[in-house]
């Protein structure tokens, strides 16, 4: 059903979108390698850094994707929970990262894995704004993922340049007001519900088409706040309130949000669906450490399909394979 469904919203899409496709910039035999710009400062950076969307303000865009590194300042994040809970340790970690490539360290303090508890937000600004303080210092650009007004808010008065909202607006009806007076970028992820509620929200009947619609709205109500269209970046939620099969479906059909009009934030990073498909012939998942290879494969068809930026695990890997995609593309 989810197939057919979603070959129709192929058929029947906006002309605009059809419109965008033929004349996208950075299609892969227009793309050049070239230097690009660092979020924090907007001055020219190695190549393999993107900056700060498609050219405007933000940088990064089509051909030029900015690479985000996940740095988890909690005990109970899938992937790398209680590894940085030690600042010295979450420094070192993003500072490593930062020199490996990335134009932005996100640092988040509570976990939004399926299940997961919710933390207090005093305890999430104990845990987020000492590593972001050190990194402003340090010169590292970093973002804050939260969903909370108040946890935003002291992450940019600590040095943070974006505001990463897992629920797009949703969770906390203060948050568009924090980031339009702030003036930073705001990633917007499709959301239906926190980490306790989200197998239960995975029931679409044309996953693209409600994700994007979904994630139109939230761009509507984020422009109603004053937030400027230059500063929105949308972002597809894989894993959040799916399945593996809409996780693949919204991967197959990027070009459905990137036509939305605003840059795309795609993080696929070692999450389940990719742990199933690389599953043992018993049928236990492949270990979150060991996803890394399967996670460059998304990456590369996300950029390939326009993303704006990929939000990463392993930031070295992930640039490497950017640059040897900018090269070939470069000799198309």
């Amino acid at each position: 059903m989810l197939r057919g469904r979603t070959r129709a919203w192929r058929r029947s899409r906006p002309a605009r979108t059809q419109a965008w496709r033929r004349s996208r910039p950075g299609r892969p035999g227009a793309i050049r390698v070239a230097r690009v710009h660092s979020l924090r400062d907007g001055m020219p950076t190695e190549p393999g850094r993107g900056g700060p969307v498609g050219g405007g303000p933000l940088g990064g865009g089509p051909g030029r994707p900015i690479v985000m590194g996940v740095l988890n300042v909690t005990p109970d994040s899938f992937s790398d929970g209680g590894r940085y809970l030690r600042l010295d340790d979450a420094l070192a970690h993003a500072r490593t990262m930062y020199a490996q490539g990335a134009a932005i360290v996100d640092v988040g303090g509570e976990s939004t894995r399926p299940g997961a508890e919710r933390i207090d937000a005093d305890v999430e600004i104990a845990r987020v704004v000492p590593v972001i303080s050190q990194l402003r210092t340090d010169g590292v650009a970093t973002s804050i993922d939260t969903t909370r007004a108040t946890v935003a808010r002291a992450a940019l008065d600590a040095g943070a340049s974006l505001v990463n909202d897992v629920s797009g607006g949703l969770a906390d009806s203060d948050m568009a007001s924090v980031v339009a007076d702030a003036g930073v970028p705001w990633v917007l992820m499709h959301w239906r519900g926190h980490s306790r509620d989200m197998v239960r929200l995975a029931t679409y009947q044309d996953v693209v088409a409600e994700v994007r619609a979904e994630l139109a709205a939230r761009v509507d109500a984020a422009l109603r706040a004053g937030v400027a269209a230059d500063r929105i970046v949308v972002d597809p939620g894989i894993g959040f309130a799916k399945t593996p099969e809409h996780n693949w479906l919204l991967s197959a059909h990027l070009d459905a949000l990137v036509g939305l009009g605003y840059p795309v934030l795609f993080g696929a990073s070692r999450k389940s669906y990719l742990g199933s498909l690389l599953a043992d012939s018993d049928g236990t998942p492949r270990p979150v450490d060991d996803r890394d290879d399967a996670t460059l494969a998304t990456t590369v068809l996300a950029v390939v399909a326009g993303v704006w930026g990929v939000r990463v695990h392993d930031v070295r890997g992930t640039v490497d394979a950017i640059r040897v995609w900018q090269a070939t593309a470069a000799h198309r």
